[in-house]
């Protein structure tokens, strides 16, 4: 097959219910229609990386369960089963057209810590780079409820920000954004093409998911949102649509498509960590005057700027900045612990303005400019 003239870095989400059978059992037959359009992408020249759901619904029966069970260690359990089970399935497909397809398991702490976010970069990057498919899905088996990604939705979007992908391609049991729920709104209107996440499109998104999945069309447009952010591209689609992966990415698929608008201000691999992944450890307060300065201006902080610490965090943790009124403004990494922000406050006014005055000269400020998240609805862990 010719190489397609615009190549593209892409990341397939799948859902457990485009993937197993009516009995919850992996269905080999869904996977190899999946892999047959992988295949057909990385012939025209594409990197691929799948994010695939999947792993409880294929092991519950075999832990001899009739239905999924509801308990995290039941669920766990299944997962153990049933990610060596789909990730059979799948190398064997993907060899079978002569590609290799790798697994990598991945839990919320491997995103929040920013060592391990990068060193997962580099080992993804490395595989894409070699013509390699990765596989991720989050270690279920050990990953806590409170510890957890959510859905897959979510950790899809936030892996996509992580290689830098061209676009997100979101593929369930649903043929793409209504403006109203379908299944109650006869009237209802897909909705081809979206710049905008607006109130009104997450008022519409309804919460419940598949009896064999975890995410809805909510965890979906959270997401995109996510993906927006990143300045990717994204489609949500059917996957029993005939070639819709194929037909997704050369834009003519049946299905939503969400473009960032031109203006965003895409957020760089380390806002992105900040903002999504970082999860903050304690929180500083600043005037009001500083925070029309953040959000206008994107200065960074002074020490004068402070007004209240809250929690104990070290130097180089994320802390949330808030308003005197409690408001989020952003998100930043901090040059000095708790500790020593508390003494910077407890100083006397003339005693501060001297220290200040050091503290620019050797650029010694609480935030850096370029690690600076401005407020916005996005920045959530």
């Amino acid at each position: 097959m010719t190489p397609d003239i615009e190549t593209k870095r892409i990341v397939i989400k799948i859902g457990s219910s485009s993937l197993t059978s009516i009995n919850g059992e992996v269905s080999r037959r869904k996977l190899e229609k999946l892999v047959e359009e992988v295949v057909r992408l990385k012939e025209g020249g594409h990197e691929i990386l799948l994010v695939s759901s999947g792993a409880v619904a294929a092991g519950y029966r075999r832990l001899g369960y009739l239905t999924r069970p509801d308990s995290l260690p039941e669920r766990q359990a299944s997962a153990s089963i049933g990610q060596g089970l789909l990730i059979e399935t799948y190398c064997d497909i993907f060899m079978s057209h002569g590609y290799v397809a790798s697994q990598i398991l991945i839990t919320r702490d491997d995103f929040s810590d920013e060592n391990r976010y990068n060193n997962a970069r580099n080992t993804i990057n490395v595989l894409l780079e070699r013509g390699v498919v990765p596989i991720v899905n989050e270690n279920d088996t050990i990953s806590m409820d409170f510890l957890k990604f959510g859905d897959n939705d979510t950790l899809s979007a936030k892996v996509a920000g992580l290689v830098d992908a061209d676009q997100l391609i979101i593929l369930s049991d649903i043929d793409g954004l209504y403006d109203a729920d379908p299944r109650k709104d006869e009237n209802a209107k897909l909705l081809h093409k979206v710049d905008e996440i607006t109130p009104s499109i997450e008022a519409a998104a309804g919460d419940p998911g598949s009896a064999n999945g975890t995410g809805g069309m909510k965890s979906k447009i959270e997401a995109i949102k996510i993906a927006m952010a990143s300045g990717i591209s994204s489609f949500l689609g059917n996957a029993t649509t005939k070639d819709i992966v194929y037909d997704a990415v050369h834009n003519h698929a049946e299905g939503s498509y969400f473009e960032p608008k031109n203006n965003i201000q895409n957020l760089n691999q380390k806002k992105q960590w900040i903002a999504f992944n970082s999860g903050p450890q304690g929180k500083v307060t600043v005037n009001h005057t500083t925070r029309e300065a953040i959000i206008n201006e994107r200065i960074s902080l002074n020490p004068t700027d402070l007004r209240t610490i809250t929690g104990r965090f070290e130097k180089g943790a994320v802390v949330t900045i808030i308003d005197v009124k409690g408001e989020v403004i952003g998100l930043g990494v901090v040059n000095y612990s708790s500790e020593d922000l508390n003494n910077f406050i407890s100083k006397t006014e003339i005693e501060m303005k001297n220290y200040e005055k050091v503290a620019i000269e050797n650029k010694h400020l609480v935030c850096h400019l370029d690690a600076e998240v401005p407020v916005n609805s996005l920045v959530t862990n």
